[in-house]
């Protein structure tokens, strides 16, 4: 017997472009081998300097009487370890002058999670009978806001500027002529780098949103899961930015510990007291590891020094790397434009005029084991069918080894090119 779902179970439990995402990355991982070119997903790196760090560090847990203890047989206060974020408040009070204390800080179950709650906490339904949204001033946008409001759809978005650089490259700006702040409007939202296409705001696009956000006296969210000051996937200049006014999310997943699930949130107190409060209904505390790991990290400022020397030089070279394989391996038969690679871990990848949807390019690619991220799941907000462009865009990871990523790039030239063509999807032998 089948139970009925209530509108939240429906809404969150009845599939997703993030569920499906991953899915297909779970199921890649525990297939292993070489045959699954796992191009879709955020998986990190494994990068042997930084797992050295982390072997390191769970040595000295261990080797500290009661550390081991304490992170795997005590439960946190709701808003996370007080050390924790204290070593958080003081590295960005000495770094870059913020005017912060741990009561700025909450500590979330993963940054996904961070975002559940900020973003139903802000917007959605009030009691006055009201219904906010998300401005979300630049799509596409990350994939796993899309599915996250627990009512009605909680996002409005504004379609950017194009600027086609060169033959093969291209750039999303914000168009602020189109940017348009209503009364309905709870919230300005931006990932910065900005996941899927690697495009990093300006320092003047933030500063201008956040005095739009000011203006209206809302908050701007700026998501740093893949930015500054960790883990500083960042290949261009982009500066740090925080006031009472903004609220700026981190992880240490991309730094290279998604399994301990540890986000970040930095904010006004009385909403960081909320998203503590909202955490303890939801699951009672944090998780401990991923603040025991890094707590002394932070206090040093290694945890600077593993992303500014070890971690953005590696993805800054794996960009580099997969750009060179797209130019060699796609021809003058495949009209492409690859998204300038400015952080983040992925390529982005526009193919105009495109005779399929990337949604029909992501089933032909999956039969050959190449799993890729169909654009159209990052573009909610904007639900005009009329717009071609949301369906002529991949997302493509470049953090798998060299071969992976150069076997599936190989593979998407060749459907591609057929799709082009008029020709039927390669099929598997």
């Amino acid at each position: 017997m089948a139970w009925e779902l209530s509108e939240f179970g429906q809404r969150l439990g009845l599939g997703s472009g993030i569920g499906e995402l991953m899915d297909d990355l779970g199921h890649a991982i525990a297939k292993g081998g070489d045959r699954v070119c796992m191009l879709g997903g955020g998986q990190p790196a494994h990068i042997p300097q930084v797992e050295e760090v982390w072997r390191r560090r769970i040595q000295e847990i261990a080797d500290q009487p009661g550390a081991l203890e304490h992170a795997l047989g005590n439960y946190e206060p709701p808003a996370g370890n007080p050390g924790f974020r204290e070593a958080i408040a003081g590295l960005f009070r000495r770094q870059f002058g913020w005017d912060i204390s741990s009561e700025n800080v909450a500590v979330t179950p993963g940054g996904q999670t961070a975002f559940f709650l900020l973003l139903n906490a802000l917007a959605g339904r009030f009691a006055d009978g009201r219904h906010k949204k998300v401005l979300l001033p630049l799509v596409p946008e990350y994939i796993g806001y899309a599915n996250q409001s627990v009512a009605d759809d909680l996002f409005v978005a504004v379609r950017p500027l194009i600027d086609r650089l060169g033959k093969h490259r291209f750039k999303y700006r914000v168009d602020f002529d189109r940017l348009v702040v209503t009364d309905d409007i709870a919230a300005i939202c931006v990932s910065r780098p900005t996941n899927p296409s690697g495009n990093v705001l300006t320092d003047d696009e933030i500063d201008r949103l956040a005095k739009i956000a000011n203006q209206h006296q809302i908050p701007l969210i700026i998501d740093g899961a893949y930015g500054a000051p960790f883990p500083n996937v960042i290949f261009t200049d982009a500066a740090p930015v925080w006031n009472k006014d903004l609220i700026l999310t981190l992880s240490l997943s991309k730094i290279g510990l998604p399994g301990t699930r540890t986000g970040i949130v930095i904010a006004q107190n009385d909403l960081i007291r909320s998203i503590a409060s909202m955490t303890s209904i939801v699951g009672l505390a944090n998780t401990n590891v991923g603040q025991s790991i890094v707590t002394p990290l932070v206090e040093s400022g290694e945890i600077l020094d593993v992303s500014n020397n070890i971690v953005r030089p590696f993805y800054q070279q794996k960009s580099i790397e997969a750009l060179q394989m797209v130019d060699d391996l796609f021809d003058d038969a495949i009209p492409y434009r690859v998204h300038q690679s400015e952080g983040a871990l992925f390529l982005w990848i526009w193919f105009e005029d495109l005779p399929i949807t990337s949604t029909q390019l992501y089933q032909r690619l999956k039969l050959r084991d190449v799993l890729v991220v169909p654009g159209n799941h990052f573009f909610f907000g904007d639900d005009d069918p009329s717009w071609a462009h949301r369906n002529q865009c991949i997302r493509v990871t470049f953090t798998m080894p060299k071969a992976i990523v150069h076997r599936g790039l190989q593979a998407i030239a060749e459907e591609v090119r057929t799709a082009y063509q008029g020709e039927p999807a390669a099929m598997e032998d």
